[in-house]
């Protein structure tokens, strides 16, 4: 009987992965089955690299889930290029590295299935505001292009879809619109790293997850600047080589932040306490790296969630509860939550 379940299970959990005959000269193809007796497939294709001499559309089967077209130096992204029988069964599409200076307003419109899109190492300045228009669109990479000023509006659209993850790292942003109108997206994590951004975008009421900064020109953050993120849960806001001030009450409403990363912001010297008042939910914070030396005494008071905190190089500090006396009154003994680093001589 033990037998008989243990294959049971194996049938329902298995996947198995076979070559498509009919695949295009130059491609990769995978069909990919789940499900007891093989009773769902899905069908992988791999053609990164074929070149530029490479026809557009390039054939591939009726039931493609995952299609990877990256290196393949297409240049604008026209109409028809992505219009062919297959592509309105896609997930995911990879168009990375294919040197993508435009992108019609219609060039995506067939793909009504698509959750992940890659779009990362092209030579994109600006987008159509209907190019994302219709589709249920989870992830969007598009670092390493060459955007000057980025408009949330083009994630606005009338959808029934899904969470929505946004990655814009690597660009050369000089700064981002949000005003949303109609209905938007659900971008649950937004990537910005990397970019020419001169202040933090304005992301109020966005119900995101994630958001990444890193790596642009910012020297302040303002109070308000994350104003609105309720849901966010992982902030990342590292290697500001220019920031020098975080003023008090900027992370004000983040109240489900779990992870802060401040690393290698070597211009920042001092956090005043009141710079992490609201973060009730802080468990992990990173400042290794930045010219923050030490920490104020009562931070606990303002990160009652706290469990480490990481300082200089390889300084580590967490929350640990110190023995205290028996209280007459109370009847009970009185603990202390005090900050234990592993170097000694640091100032908390």
């Amino acid at each position: 009987m033990l037998l008989l379940l243990c294959f049971g299970l194996l049938l329902l959990a298995g996947v198995q992965a076979s070559t498509v005959k009919n695949c295009h000269p130059g491609c990769r193809c995978e069909v990919e089955s789940f499900g007891l007796f093989d009773s769902f497939s899905l069908t992988r294709v791999d053609c990164r690299g074929l070149g530029p001499s490479t026809n557009m559309p390039i054939p591939i089967p009726l039931d493609t889930a995952h299609l990877d077209l990256s290196s393949i130096a297409m240049g604008p992204l026209s109409d028809t290029m992505l219009a062919g029988p297959g592509y309105t069964t896609l997930v995911s599409l990879d168009l990375s590295s294919n040197h993508i200076t435009k992108i019609s307003s219609n060039a995506l419109s067939k793909l009504r299935y698509l959750e992940t899109l890659d779009l990362s190492h092209n030579n994109l300045v600006s987008l159509s505001p209907t190019c994302f228009s219709g589709l249920p669109l989870a992830e969007v990479d598009l670092s390493h292009n060459s955007f000057q000023e980025f408009d949330m509006d083009v994630f606005t659209t009338k959808v029934n879809g899904g969470p929505v993850s946004v990655d814009l790292s690597h660009n050369k942003l000089m700064s981002v619109s949000t005003t949303l109108h109609g209905r938007a997206l659900h971008i649950q994590s937004l990537n910005l790293s990397a970019n020419r951004l001169l202040r933090v975008p304005g992301l109020a009421g966005l119900p995101l997850r994630y958001l990444n900064l890193d790596g642009n020109p910012i020297t302040q953050i303002k109070v308000g600047a994350f104003a609105q993120l309720k849901d966010l849960v992982h902030l990342s806001i590292s290697s500001l080589h220019e920031l020098q001030d975080i003023e008090p009450y900027s992370f004000k409403g983040l109240q489900s932040l779990q992870v802060l990363d401040l690393s290698n912001n070597q211009k920042l010297k001092t956090l005043s306490p009141a710079v992490f008042s609201g973060l009730d939910s802080l468990q992990e914070l990173n400042l290794s790296g930045s010219g923050v030396a030490s920490l104020p005494n009562n931070i606990l008071t303002h990160l009652p969630s706290i469990k480490i905190i990481t300082l200089g190089r390889s300084i580590h500090c967490w929350r640990t509860q110190k023995q205290g006396q028996f209280h007459r009154q109370l009847g009970h003994i009185q603990h202390n939550e005090v900050l234990n680093c592993n170097m000694e001589g640091i100032a908390l």
